[in-house]
């Protein structure tokens, strides 16, 4: 079985708002140590770290300015998020990765609830998509490294220091990569035309994100440890205002 902790890996909504949320939360507020004590559960598994990618947007062939524009709209989505967007009508539908584009081409698809602006623009989603809401779900994926364990053992100290190191290079790669990349592509990308839900109907979403998160927190005591510190996180973050909120 997957670890517990999986619901909250890719992309939780709301966990973050910028991508440094995450190795923060995994470094400063205990999340590391979690995380290592699920995996340690399961037989043959070796979690190694956790890092930052792209935020979560929608893109669709047909706009969205409201929240009942989402209403009936069929997305490849990722689970989580895709489970929470679908209060809304949003419906995430699973199809092969490689198939995404053709799908929204044909009409099986209405668009992507994937993934942030750069991911769109490389693999050809924003040649088929019209329109990209700027309102995001989430600040940045939750995306983790993990080893064979028997593998694992097998490697000296020096060189697992050594493989872990340029894990945390990766980590730091993809930070200032989907940072520079997301703005760039949203303000001089020619692809897609940007919309926005209303401020007002928005927060009806983040409030709704609070539910949402006590929901999960009841499925298991460490995932209510989990909801637990990123509710600290988010309080915490909310207090030092500008430039953390």
């Amino acid at each position: 079985p997957p670890a517990d902790v999986a619901v909250f890996g890719g992309y939780f909504p709301f966990s973050c708002r910028f991508s440094l949320d995450l190795p923060v939360l995994f470094q400063r507020y205990g999340l590391n140590e979690i995380w290592k004590e699920a995996y340690d559960e399961i037989d043959g598994v070796e979690w190694l770290s956790a890092g930052a990618w792209d935020p979560l947007h929608v893109f669709t062939k047909e706009p969205i300015r409201s929240l009942a524009d989402m209403r009936g709209k069929r997305v490849f989505g990722v689970p989580t998020a895709g489970k929470f967007l679908s209060r809304y009508g949003l419906i995430p539908v699973t199809v092969p990765w490689d198939d995404v584009e053709v799908a929204i081409q044909t009409g099986q698809l209405d668009g992507v609830a994937w993934c942030g602006f750069t991911e769109a623009y490389e693999v050809g989603w924003a040649d088929v998509c019209n329109y990209a809401l700027t309102n995001n779900i989430c600040g940045a994926w939750c995306g983790s490294y993990f080893a064979n364990s028997k593998s694992w053992e097998k490697v000296p100290p020096h060189l697992k220091q050594l493989f872990l190191t340029t894990i945390d290079q990766s980590h730091y790669y993809r930070q200032v990569w989907y940072w520079g990349g997301e703005a760039n592509l949203r303000v001089n990308g020619k692809k897609m035309e940007l919309t926005s839900i209303p401020r007002e109907e928005w927060s009806q979403v983040e409030k709704d994100a609070e539910q949402f998160w006590d929901e999960i927190a009841a499925t298991s005591p460490r995932a209510g440890k989990v909801v637990q510190i990123l509710k600290d996180y988010s309080a915490l973050m909310e207090k030092a205002g500008f430039p953390y909120r």
